[in-house]
């Protein structure tokens, strides 16, 4: 089975006997649901003119990968998704978000053809979950891009990317939005180019010291133009389906983002300056401009030049750009290497995953 990774509140439900919460006890329009990425559960990383992505490539790297995986198999969900249909249905979802490969629909971006057998593989699953009742929830980007983007133009670092993302984007709209009435553009820009771009350990492996060890990449600087280059194709986006789709397919298109919580260990101003710097730099790095045009004012003060800046005309473009927010599970403490921002860590603090 694909790795489904269930909504907490599926596991009271599956329990009942220990927990005591039913379905009954959740609203009928309630939706229980498990989520997946293309990369990690579809495996066929070459079957049916499928193109190379970004990760195919970085996964075959040796040293790349501590155990030297890859996922040129996983879970066989690109065979096996009938099976996998199947058991979502026997245990009761709901609904069901899945990414989109987008080297598997076109395999060289905007520079080559579609690939029919991608977008079969995706009609049918579409039409297979709704035949179930499962609503299909689309995620657009969940880490992976066509490796060739990344050879022509450096992928997220060089704005020509807000073009072919959108290109996609259309394409997908035309294709599928008579279906899925629920898209995600971005899965956890705000951790991805973190990853990326800060201390390199995800494609394409950029970075610099002292975040880490990597053969190019400027920590100080690509991971705020990554993100930036994502949120003006995250606004393009909304405003090509708002435009010419949202009437007649009457979908929503939303954003989910890697969201943390934190609080003064201390109720002294020092610590609560702390937690709002740290703020800044989490969910409203990315949906500040998504709301209001620009960026939290902490990250501008801290950045500096570093910042990329949006031009007034894409600050209008960029107001109320979104229909819906996604959560996803937080990194826990251990891990808060991962929030490049050093300013944000001058007074004692706390933090808890969340869902």
């Amino acid at each position: 089975m694909a790795r489904l990774f269930f909504l907490l509140l599926l596991f009271p439900l599956l329990y009942s006997s220990v927990t005591g919460l039913n379905r009954s006890d959740f609203p009928p329009s309630f939706l229980f649901g498990a989520s997946t990425s293309s990369y990690q559960v579809e495996g066929a990383y070459l079957d049916d003119s499928k193109g190379l992505s970004n990760w195919d490539v970085f996964s075959h790297v040796p040293g790349n990968i501590d155990d030297g995986s890859n996922g040129d198999v996983a879970a066989d969900h690109y065979h096996r998704y009938k099976d996998d249909i199947e058991m979502m249905h026997s245990i009761g979802l709901s609904s069901y978000r899945f990414s989109l490969s987008w080297s598997r629909i076109l395999p060289k971006g905007r520079f080559g053809g579609v690939n029919q057998a991608g977008v079969k593989f995706y009609n049918s699953l579409i039409n297979g979950l709704l035949e179930k009742g499962i609503q299909p929830f689309v995620t657009i980007n969940h880490y992976d891009i066509p490796e060739e983007l990344q050879e022509r133009y450096n992928s997220w670092l060089n704005p020509e990317i807000q073009e072919d993302f959108t290109y996609f984007v259309e394409l997908c709209f035309k294709m599928f939005g008579d279906r899925v009435k629920h898209w995600v553009t971005f899965n956890e820009p705000n951790l991805i180019v973190k990853l990326a771009y800060s201390i390199g350990a995800f494609p394409p492996n950029r970075c610099s010291e002292p975040y880490g060890k990597c053969d190019s990449g400027n920590s100080s600087t690509e991971p705020y133009i990554a993100a930036h280059n994502m949120i003006l194709a995250h606004a393009k986006t909304v405003n090509i389906y708002r435009k010419n789709y949202k009437s007649k397919q009457g979908g929503f298109v939303g954003i989910s983002l890697h969201l943390r919580w934190y609080e003064p260990l201390r109720n002294i101003t020092e610590d609560h300056l702390a937690v709002s710097r740290a703020l800044s730099f989490d969910a409203p790095w990315i949906l500040d401009p998504l709301f209001f045009g620009d960026y939290p004012h902490q990250m501008r003060q801290i950045l500096g030049p570093n910042l990329p800046k949006f031009t007034e005309g894409e600050k209008k473009l960029l107001k109320n750009q979104i229909d819906f927010i996604g959560n996803e599970m937080g990194y826990p403490l251990e891990n808060r290497h991962l929030l490049q921002t050093p300013m944000s860590f001058q007074a004692p603090w706390r933090s808890w995953s969340c869902i």
